[in-house]
């Protein structure tokens, strides 16, 4: 599963490159971005539990 993270609603916690190391990473600016097509469970969890609501799958 693909996601997008919300560069303006990300606070840059770190949760979703916890939960899914192999789609999230932290950017330049200190906020996570998405970069690869992840496991789908570890994605919706890291969509369901984003402290902040700032990641949504892709389409």
């Amino acid at each position: 599963m693909k996601a997008y993270v919300d560069q303006d609603t990300c606070i840059g916690c770190g949760m979703c490159e916890g939960t899914a190391p192999d789609a999230f990473r932290m950017n330049d600016d200190g906020k996570a971005e998405c970069y690869a097509e992840g496991d789908d469970a570890s994605v919706q969890d890291a969509i369901n539990n984003c402290p902040v609501g700032a990641i949504s799958q892709a389409e």
